[in-house]
């Protein structure tokens, strides 16, 4: 792989990893489960913000695998796929009705905002997403540590990151920002060992000869 394509999948990566903790580090946090909290959070022009960081970094993080491992840049394409349209009701229609309440509109935020988290088409799609990036990212970690050392543990934070990023729904503000520098972390060493990479990671090429394969470059 050129040099420079290397070196945009890295810049990509570095990018996806600031988003990813600035979504949780920047988040406006209160007691969601209240009808003054939901309307603090979800009313706050940082949720619309924050939640957008979120997006563009599942955006761009198949766009960089697209130069480690092609098979994980598709899984983790389709995740983002079925991930996407749930965060844009959680960022764009929870923000709108948290703001119409906020103007004195009488709506009931807390039935609405569950109605739209948990609506089972969008649940269940977003689950299947997440899921979906887990395992494009697990992968992706798999062919990195098989290009050999000196850089083999570089995607072990990148696939953690994304095996942890449904089960980190479940925790507390502290836990999702930690998730969150995990998630930097990992983007940000895998990114280092794409930048420093003069190729791909290695993929068997086979030889025309039988029971012969020739592997590429390593990263």
């Amino acid at each position: 792989m050129p040099l420079s394509r290397n070196r945009l999948a890295a810049a990509s990566l570095i990018a996806a990893g600031v988003l990813f903790f600035l979504y949780p580090a920047l988040r406006p946090w209160a007691d969601e489960s209240t009808a003054a909290g939901a309307l603090h959070a979800m009313s706050s022009p940082w949720w619309a913000a924050t939640h957008l960081f979120a997006m563009i970094g599942f955006i761009l993080v198949p766009l960089a695998l697209l130069h480690v491992d092609r098979t994980a840049a598709v899984i983790m394409w389709i995740g983002a796929g079925l991930t996407l349209p749930y965060y844009g009701a959680e960022d764009f229609a929870l923000n709108t009705i948290a703001t119409k309440v906020a103007d004195g509109q009488q709506l009931d935020l807390l039935d609405l905002a569950q109605s739209i988290r948990y609506h089972p088409t969008a649940i269940t799609t977003f689950s299947v997403g997440l899921v979906l990036l887990a395992v494009g990212a697990v992968w992706a970690a798999v062919a990195v540590w098989r290009a050999g050392v000196p850089r083999r543990f570089s995607g072990v934070l990148f696939g953690a990151g994304f095996a942890l990023f449904l089960p980190q729904f479940f925790v507390g503000e502290a836990g999702r920002i930690g998730h969150g520098v995990l998630m930097a972390a990992g983007c940000g060493w895998l990114a280092v060992a794409l930048w420093r990479a003069p190729s791909a990671p290695v993929r068997p090429s086979r030889d025309t000869r039988p029971g012969r394969s020739v592997p590429e470059p390593a990263v």
